[in-house]
């Protein structure tokens, strides 16, 4: 049985923005549109985003670990 938990895409939002620090239903949608966003569901007459996809999509817009302000890995 798929346990899988799905957050409206307010709630995304502010799981992005509690966990990450960045994100809200507004970035949410327009990615969801122009694409660039993380995946998602639709269901329900609603985007539908599951948190494991909601993290590595964040993870994918910070950056490696830092040790020095001069390293210059890419973000």
């Amino acid at each position: 049985m798929d346990t899988a938990q799905f957050l409206r895409r307010k709630a995304a939002g502010e799981y992005l923005k509690s966990k990450y620090g960045f994100g809200s239903d507004k970035t949410l949608a327009k990615l969801a549109s122009v694409g660039g966003g993380p995946e998602f569901r639709k269901g329900f007459g609603a985007a539908l985003y599951e948190p494991s996809k909601l993290d590595e999509w964040a993870l994918t817009k910070i950056g490696e670990p830092q040790t020095s302000t001069s390293d210059t890995r890419a973000a």
